[in-house]
């Protein structure tokens, strides 16, 4: 690597020749505040907070698109730096909704964070003008709030950049500028798929989930309402960062008796219903592969990528698998099997996520997720969502106990575990698949080809003696690339997982925030899925098929996988959409 020497606050560095001042700083250990920068999505020196004097320049440079080169002097924290860094917040909070006591992001906003650092005391220092606030509530799963946006452009980028989406950018010019959609539609009107990737990027309250606390309180306490609850697998890796465990840590245990202590009746693992979700979307495959059937089969766990798949590859929805989502397969599966085996009226059940992802708020509301006219899921929570009502009501997360799930959905195999990392799906579907194919049980369940936090991934498994290829894919962008390589028959696959968020579920719309400084040094989806593969490993059983409670469900109602009422019960249906609006 070509290497070449500086100065940075008066020491001698050697840093890459391709660097940018920011990345140089940070690779000797000198951290720039940034408030626009995000490594490799958002990198256009918008914000000017992260301004540093050079020597020989005739003004401060913004250090995340400013390139080193040899003999560079640079000072990041001189007066003129830190007063400029002070003024540009200043003015920043002149046009800002102030209500950081009440704001969603308090405590973890990184406007707040800045001005704590830099000494602003005076919010008013720039009296004047103020952009009128703009709120649009219209989508089912979020809230932009424009008052507090600071034009950073990181939720555009998102969109455009990891989603391929772009259904938001800056609208207007000059003081009247402010990030909207095209002809300023209302969100809810355009191709969004709701996976919330924009929210998790925001550096303040801008952008929020819709919060449908207060909705699953008043269900808990109504006398009359048996109120049941799922986890998804991934919120078992991401919860615990709310209340200041390491990234990655699995805290089931725990999170189980909280639930409980918030008055839910049932806590259940939707490990389970991933579980099933593979009994299912297996059977659909071997039917499609060895019945010539429409190929590739693509996987329906994501509704976010459902959505997307209806507005933008319209081409390749019969290729959709009909399998609803785990979330949606336990809540049909709640309201048909477990009403009937509990002698409890579907009416009087109501039925909570708790999910990693904004776009399961969407998926609860679709006419095609309903069983005898109760829909499958009454209120999909995210973990943020799940951490505030566990704050509010003054449980002590980290001195609880851990507990058990309850029966009969409690009980769930590791397969259904690493379905929230990219690639865990297909894992999961191959250790079914190959051991029902084969009929020999496998010497090693761990495909490691379909693992990592790469945006494509592609492999070939033999299964008694047939071929079987299979691709990967997340963050919707890489989505499209490896649709449009199969559109155009450039590559061959039999089997594909897609999942909307970048990384899969662990890295959900709905995860825990992240602020940027450690978003650009950390990569937070490998060490949450790194989680996910460790509590596989320690599971007793690693394989769908091989759980007890899925063959009980089976045989005590299904009768088999594929059958004609699990596909009443456990299958859907979607719809083609606009390209533009929704």
């Amino acid at each position: 690597m070509d290497m070449v020497n500086i100065k940075i606050n008066g020491r001698d560095y050697s840093v890459p020749k391709n660097s940018t001042v920011l990345s140089a700083a940070r690779s000797v250990g000198i951290q720039i505040p940034t408030l626009c920068y995000l490594k490799d999505i958002n990198e256009i020196g918008a914000c000017r907070i992260c301004v540093v004097e050079v020597k020989g320049a005739r003004s401060l440079v913004t250090s995340c698109v400013y390139p080193v080169n040899e003999g560079m002097e640079i000072t990041t924290n001189s007066k003129k730096v830190n007063e400029c860094r002070k003024m540009t917040l200043e003015l920043l909070l002149s046009n800002h909704r102030k209500e950081c006591l009440s704001c969603i992001r308090s405590g973890n906003c990184e406007l707040q964070a800045l001005c704590r650092e830099y000494g602003v005391e005076d919010e008013n220092a720039f009296d004047g003008a103020v952009t009128p606030t703009e709120i649009d509530d219209s989508a089912v799963h979020m809230v932009r709030d424009n008052s507090k946006c600071i034009l950073c452009r990181r939720c555009v980028a998102a969109c455009k950049n990891l989603q391929a989406v772009s259904v938001i950018g800056a609208n207007s010019r000059g003081f009247n500028t402010h990030i909207g959609s095209a002809f300023e539609a209302k969100l809810a009107e355009v191709a969004c798929i709701h996976c919330g990737q924009c929210i998790n990027v925001c550096p303040t309250g801008a952008l929020y989930e819709k919060d449908d606390t207060a909705k699953v309180f008043d269900a808990i306490n109504d006398p009359t309402k048996h109120v049941i609850v799922q986890t998804a697998p991934s919120v078992r890796v991401g919860l615990g960062e709310e209340f200041g465990y390491p990234i990655g840590s699995v805290v089931t245990g725990q999170m189980v008796a909280a639930l409980r202590r918030l008055g839910f009746d049932k806590v259940f693992d939707t490990n389970f219903s991933a579980d099933l979700t593979i009994m299912e979307e297996a059977t659909e495959f071997l039917d499609r592969y060895t019945n010539k059937g429409k190929l590739p089969l693509i996987t329906s766990c994501s509704p976010g990528w459902v959505k997307f798949c209806e507005h933008y590859f319209p081409d390749f929805m019969d290729n959709l698998s009909s399998c609803k989502s785990p979330q949606g397969m336990f809540g049909a599966t709640a309201k048909t099997f477990y009403a009937e085996k509990m002698g409890i009226d579907p009416k009087d059940i109501f039925s909570v996520s708790i999910m990693p992802c904004t776009a399961k708020k969407f998926e609860a509301t679709r006419d095609q997720n309903a069983v005898e006219g109760y829909p499958d899921i009454d209120a999909a929570l995210t973990v943020r969502e799940l951490a505030r009502m566990i704050k509010q009501q003054g449980i002590i997360f980290n001195e609880l106990p851990d507990e058990e799930f309850d029966a009969p959905f409690g009980l769930g195999s590791g397969a259904g575990t690493i379905f929230g990392a990219t690639g865990g799906v297909m894992e999961a579907a191959l250790r079914t698949a190959a051991e029902v194919v084969t009929g020999q049980p496998l010497e090693k369940l761990d495909f490691m080809d379909v693992r990592g936090t790469q945006g494509i991934k592609q492999a070939s498994y033999n299964l008694a003696g047939n071929e079987v290829r299979v691709a990967v894919a997340s963050g919707l962008a890489n989505a499209k690339k490896l649709l449009e390589m199969v559109r155009d028959g450039e590559i061959e696959v039999d089997f594909i997982e897609i999942m909307a968020c970048p990384g899969g579920c662990v890295n959900g719309g709905g995860q825990p925030i992240q602020n940027a400084n450690v978003r650009n040094k950390i990569d937070i989806r490998a060490e949450r899925a790194a989680g996910l593969y460790k509590d596989d490993l320690n599971l007793p059983i690693r394989k769908s098929h091989e759980n007890p409670d899925i063959k009980a469900v089976y045989d005590e109602f299904f009768g088999k996988p594929g059958s004609h009422k699990a596909h009443e019960i456990l299958h859907t249906h979607y719809v083609k959409r606009d390209k533009y609006f929704n």
